[in-house]
């Protein structure tokens, strides 16, 4: 079970990793940050679809057809789990090799939003230092890997689960014998 936690985690890792590295790395300092955030979710959707295919063919190939939710989910949620440190991986090689400066960026974006508000002086204020703050707090590597992590992660138990209730159903989808 563990080489196919591994195998579709890698997988996933590197359908969400590989495009993120791709659009982020050549970015400098005061480019904007390629598409959108729907566009990133939707990767992570489809490089999480190998939590399906994983959790399918353990039941298929390893269990005979049938599973039951629980072990489904634990399957689903080790893939997810290993797709998600790539995706952590992923945004460490962005944070130290590009030349774009996310913190900026966001604090920047943060305080443009309170202008176009048109914040008082005084929430002006209070948005800057809390742009301050979130960019002393991103800087210390052990806090920005799990907020990383965490971009991710809810989505693959929503899909472990999904998987999980689904696949225990030993009708849906069932495993094809042998000619």
């Amino acid at each position: 079970m563990t080489s196919l936690i591994l195998r579709y985690g890698i997988i996933g890792g590197l359908i969400v990793a590989i495009p993120m590295l791709w659009q982020w790395l050549p970015l400098k300092d005061g480019e904007h940050p390629p598409a959108s955030l729907l566009l990133g979710y939707a990767t992570m959707l489809v490089a999480l679809t190998t939590v399906f295919l994983g959790v399918k063919q353990y039941r298929d190939q390893k269990l005979g057809g049938v599973i039951r939710f629980l072990p489904a989910l634990g399957v689903g949620l080790g893939i997810s789990t290993v797709a998600c440190v790539f995706y952590v991986i992923g945004w460490e090689i962005v944070t130290a090799f590009s030349g774009f400066d996310f913190t900026k960026w966001y604090s920047n974006s943060m305080i443009e939003a309170a202008k176009a508000r048109n914040a008082s002086p005084a929430e002006l204020q209070q948005v800057i230092t809390e742009a301050e703050s979130f960019a002393k707090m991103y800087a210390k590597p052990w806090i920005r890997m799990p907020i990383t992590f965490v971009e991710m992660f809810p989505v693959g138990v929503l899909i472990s689960l999904i998987s999980a209730a689904l696949l225990r159903n030993s009708k849906f989808l069932p495993a094809r014998s042998a000619p």
